[in-house]
């Protein structure tokens, strides 16, 4: 179970999103039922205080209030200590900024041939896919501007996946109807690869290195 300083500072990054006008914060405040009616616009112009942010929290950990969360949390493990082993980096997770998080994992579902892991929210705000062990996180965002920015720079890639058979899996999305921002390519950098381009923009690379 997560400590209570990892909820604390859950809840502090809510009020952080709902400061900085971000839409996706409108899902989570209609889980409470007095705020079920509001429209986003209504939910980014009323007062958020930190009480509204540690409830929306508590009730998504699956409480019915942050006193009995933190009830709760007191009693979880405290994080073990640091051992004299250097850490290791095990993984890295793009996070993709998209208009629509259903729809966007449906085309890496049906496109791309990945599995959508979860998707929270109703309507989603925040999903996930993955394929082979890769995972791909989705967040809305009504405004996409680092897909624009990708459009605009023509080569911006906002993710790049490691394939062992390039070829072989172009010409399955080739298969699948997939729209390619570039095509199967061999480069001078030592590597093959074709990009995808998502419904929201977002350049994805898949690639194969010479071994």
């Amino acid at each position: 179970m997560p400590t209570l300083d990892t909820y604390r500072k859950q809840a502090k990054l809510l009020m952080r999103w709902h400061r900085e006008r971000d839409y996706s914060i409108g899902g989570r405040v209609r889980m409470l039922d007095r705020f079920k009616a509001l429209t986003d616009r209504e939910i980014l112009a009323m007062k958020f205080p930190l009480t509204l942010a540690q409830e929306i929290v508590a009730v998504e950990a699956g409480h019915r209030s942050w006193a009995e969360l933190k009830a709760v949390a007191v009693d979880a493990a405290k994080t073990p200590a640091a051992s004299a082993e250097p850490p290791v980096f095990k993984s890295v997770v793009p996070i993709l900024l998209v208009r629509n998080v259903e729809a966007s994992a449906a085309f890496f579902r049906d496109k791309l041939g990945f599995m959508a892991e979860f998707l929270h929210g109703l309507p989603p705000f925040y999903g996930a896919v993955s394929r082979n062990g890769i995972w791909i996180h989705l967040r809305l965002v009504y405004e996409p501007y680092f897909a624009a920015a990708a459009a605009k720079e023509g080569s911006l890639i906002l993710a790049s996946i490691e394939v062992s058979n390039v070829q072989g899996l172009f010409e399955e999305f080739k298969g699948r109807g997939v729209e390619f921002a570039q095509p199967l390519t061999k480069q001078a950098w030592g590597g093959t690869d074709f990009h995808v381009r998502d419904p929201d923009g977002n350049v994805i690379s898949f690639v194969a290195f010479r071994s």
